[in-house]
C-alpha cells in the first residue's frame, strides 16, 4: 500500500521548506531510516528521514523549489505499484505526472472555453455597437493632453495655477499650468502648436495620472467628439460602479457655484502683461491659508515675483496702524480648522504605512562618542571650502560602514533580496507639507566638502519645491536626522525600497567612564530600524560597530 510523503514542521515556526537537494530518485529502493532530501527551513538545513519501507513512486517537488507544511512531497510504495488514483485525489500531488487528470481537466475546461468565447462574442457585438454610436475622431485636427507621471509613485496630480487659457494660442515649449505631485510642485508644458481648446480641471482640483486635462487644436474645431470618445473608452475599462461614482463626481464638479468660480480668478488676478501670476505656487497657498488678497502684497524675487517671505512679512494697512495687535481667543470658544490631504501628505501616509504594516521592523540603538568628531570638525571647517555639519560626517561614516556591511544595504523585492554594490544615501528633510529624501549618490567615493555642498543643494531644492525625479530616486540606504531639534533618541520607520534607516539624535553632554575615570563626554545616540525580512539583528549590529569606530575616530574616514 502506498504511503503519501509530506513536509514535516521542523521548527515552531516553519510555515514551509525548500527542498535543497533529494538524496533518492524516483524507482529507488528506500529504507526506514534512509535520508531522503535536505529541507532548508526558516532556522537550518535539515535531514528528512523515510519511516517507510519501499520504493520511491513519486516525487512532487523540485530541488530548489518551497512547499508549505503538511503538503505532498513524495509517494513511497511497492514496486511497479499503481498510483494514479492516489495523485488523482490528491491536491496539488505531483499533477505533472497524471496524464489521465490532466486530460479530464482539459476537456472539462473546452466547454468553459465555449462558453467565454460566447460571452466575448456578446461583449464584441456590444462593444462594436458603442464604437458605431460614437463620432468618428480621427479626422479631428486636435491633441488631447493628459496628466504625466511626473514621479514614480505619483498616482494623481493637483493643478496648482492655469498659465494659459481656453482660447489662448499655445507653442511647443509653453507653460500651460503648474502641477503638485506628491514630490514637489513642477512645470507642465506643451508639446503642441495650437490653441487651448479646452481646460477640464480647474485649480485646486486632482486628477489621475493619464486623466485628460486639456485639448490644444485648431482654432474653431468640434473637439466634443474628442470627449465623448475619451468617455466611452474610459468606460468599457471600469466597473458599473465606478463608472456612476465618476459621473456623480462631475456632475458635482460641474455645478460649483458661480460665486466660487469668481473666487479661483480673483485669486489669480494679480499678473504681468501676458496674463501669468508673478508669484511662487507656495506663496500662494500660504496667502490662500492666511487670507491674504496676493495682488496687495509686493514681491521681492526676480522681475517682482512675489515669494514666500513676501507673504510671512506682509502687514496689512489697518494692522500696522493698529499696531498689530492680535485678538484674544475668545475662552471656552471651540474651533478648528480642515485642510485638504495634499498630494505629498497622501503618498507619506500611503508608502510609510504599507511600510509599516507589511515590512517587521526591528531596532537597534548605539550611543557613540562624538568628542573626536567635535574636534575633528573643528580642524576640517578650517581648511574646508564649504562649513561641514556632523550631518554630513555621519552620511560619509554611514557610506563607509555599508561598503563593509554591504548585506545591510539592500532590498526587498517580494522573491529575491536586492544587495546593491552602489551606495546612494537618501536623506531626509522636513518641508511645509511633509518630508521630502533626496539622494547623495556614490557617498563613499566622495569628500565630506562634496557631501555637504550636494546636502546644502539638496535641501534648498526640497524645500524650494524644485526637485526633478532624479534628485529623489534610487535611494539604497536612508539617513532621518533629528538631532538639531533637541531630539536625544526616537526610531524611523524602514523608507521602501530600503531595508534600513539611520535616526540620528542630538549630541549631549553626559557623564561617562574613560579609563576608569567619570568625565564629562559628548554622546550622541542613533537607532538602526531593520526591516528583519532582510536584515537580521547580526547583520545590523555589525553595521552599527563599524559606524561606531567611524565617528569614534574620524581620521579612520580619510584611509
Amino acid at each position: 500500500m502506498a504511503e503519501v510523503i509530506k513536509m514535516p514542521k521542523m521548527s515552531d515556526t516553519m510555515t514551509e521548506g525548500v527542498i535543497a537537494a533529494w538524496h533518492k530518485k524516483v524507482g529507488d529502493q528506500v529504507k526506514s531510516g534512509d535520508v531522503l532530501a535536505e529541507v532548508e527551513t526558516d532556522k537550518a538545513t535539515m535531514d528528512l528521514e523515510s519511516y517507510e519501507d519501499g520504493v520511491l513512486l513519486h516525487i512532487g517537488v523540485d530541488e530548489k523549489e518551497s512547499v508549505p507544511v503538511d503538503a505532498v512531497i513524495a509517494i513511497i510504495g511497492e514496486k511497479d505499484e499503481n498510483i494514479d488514483s492516489l495523485l488523482k485525489d490528491l491536491k496539488g500531488g505531483g499533477s505533472s505526472s497524471d496524464k489521465k487528470s490532466d486530460s479530464d481537466s482539459n476537456s472539462s475546461s473546452k466547454s468553459d472555453k465555449k462558453d467565454e468565447k460566447k460571452e466575448d462574442k456578446k461583449e464584441d457585438k456590444k462593444e462594436s455597437n458603442d464604437s458605431d454610436d460614437s463620432d468618428d475622431t480621427s479626422n479631428i485636427n486636435a491633441e488631447v493632453i493628459t496628466m504625466p507621471k511626473m514621479s514614480d509613485t505619483m498616482t494623481e496630480g493637483t493643478i496648482v495655477a492655469w498659465h494659459k487659457k481656453e482660447g489662448d494660442s499655445v507653442k511647443s515649449g509653453d507653460l500651460l499650468a503648474e502641477v503638485a505631485t506628491d514630490k514637489a510642485t513642477m512645470e507642465l508644458e506643451s508639446y503642441e502648436d495650437g490653441t487651448l481648446l479646452y481646460i477640464g480641471v480647474k485649480e485646486g482640483e486632482s486628477v489621475e495620472v493619464d486623466g485628460v486635462i486639456a485639448i490644444i487644436g485648431e482654432k474653431g474645431v468640434d473637439y466634443k467628439p474628442l470627449l465623448k470618445s475619451g468617455k466611452k473608452s474610459e468606460k468599457k475599462s471600469e466597473t458599473k460602479s465606478e463608472s456612476k461614482s465618476e459621473s456623480k463626481s462631475e456632475s458635482k464638479s460641474e455645478s460649483k457655484p458661480a460665486e466660487k468660480q469668481a473666487e479661483s480668478k480673483k485669486s489669480t488676478s494679480t499678473s504681468d502683461s501676458s496674463g501669468r501670476l508673478k508669484a511662487s505656487p507656495l506663496a500662494k497657498k500660504i496667502a490662500e491659508d492666511k487670507g491674504i488678497n496676493i495682488k496687495d502684497v509686493s514681491g521681492s524675487g526676480e522681475n517682482g515675483r512675489i515669494v514666500k517671505k513676501d507673504i510671512e512679512s506682509y502687514k496689512p494697512v489697518a494692522d500696522v496702524a493698529k499696531g498689530s495687535t492680535p485678538a484674544a481667543v475668545q475662552v471656552g470658544h471651540e474651533s478648528f480648522e480642515e485642510v485638504a490631504v495634499s498630494q505629498m501628505r497622501k503618498t507619506i501616509a500611503r508608502r510609510l504605512a504599507e511600510s509599516k504594516f507589511s515590512a517587521p521592523h526591528f531596532y537597534l540603538t548605539m550611543e557613540i562618542n562624538m568628542d573626536k568628531a567635535i574636534e575633528a570638525r573643528e580642524t576640517i571647517n578650517k581648511i574646508s571650502p564649504v562649513k561641514v555639519s556632523f550631518n554630513d560626517m555621519v552620511i560619509k561614516a554611514t557610506a563607509a560602514a555599508l561598503r563593509q556591511n554591504p548585506k545591510a544595504n539592500s532590498s526587498w523585492l517580494g522573491d529575491k533580496i536586492r544587495y546593491n554594490h552602489h551606495i546612494h544615501i537618501g536623506v531626509a528633510v522636513a518641508v511645509e507639507e511633509g518630508l521630502l529624501v533626496p539622494v547623495v549618490r556614490f557617498a563613499d567615493s566622495k569628500s565630506l566638502a562634496q557631501i555637504s555642498g550636494e546636502v546644502k543643494e539638496l535641501g534648498g531644492k526640497a524645500k524650494n519645491k524644485q526637485l526633478t525625479p532624479k534628485d529623489w530616486e534610487g535611494n539604497t540606504f536612508t539617513i532621518s536626522n533629528l538631532g538639531m531639534f533637541g531630539i536625544e533618541e526616537f526610531t524611523a520607520i524602514v523608507n521602501p525600497p530600503d531595508a534600513c534607516i539611520l535616526a540620528v539624535g542630538g549630541i549631549k553632554e553626559t557623564p561617562i567612564v574613560k579609563n576608569g575615570q567619570m568625565v564629562i563626554g559628548n554622546v550622541m545616540k542613533v537607532t538602526l530600524s531593520c526591516d528583519h525580512r532582510v536584515v537580521d539583528g547580526a547583520v545590523g549590529s555589525a553595521f552599527l560597530k563599524t559606524l561606531k569606530g567611524f565617528l569614534e575616530d574620524p581620521i579612520t574616514l580619510l584611509v
